[in-house]
């Protein structure tokens, strides 16, 4: 299948649970443009790429979002274990 083709069929990140227009935005200025984007690369990458390209424009919500968004539900439904996990992975991979 071709790439646009495909893209087409992956939903943009605006059509996304917890993720609106200034994430989208921030997001496509790092190479993600989709929810199969977001999905191949992980939230705990995408918030990686997000906070080298933006620095302190990106709060760890941002992360907590996306992984929410991945997950399909609020980024609230969270649990501190969850949140804590990630920010463990974020601090892994530095």
């Amino acid at each position: 299948m071709k790439r646009l083709e495909w893209c087409i069929l992956s939903k943009s990140i605006s059509q996304l649970r917890n993720l609106g227009p200034k994430t989208e935005y921030m997001l496509s200025e790092v190479d993600v443009c989709s929810e199969d984007d977001l999905r191949e690369l992980g939230a705990v990458q995408a918030y990686q790429r997000l906070k080298f390209r933006f620095g302190r424009g990106v709060s760890i919500l941002a992360l907590y979002a996306m992984e929410a968004c991945l997950r399909d539900c609020d980024w609230r439904d969270l649990s501190a274990e969850d949140k804590k996990e990630l920010k463990a992975r974020v601090a892994q991979a530095d």
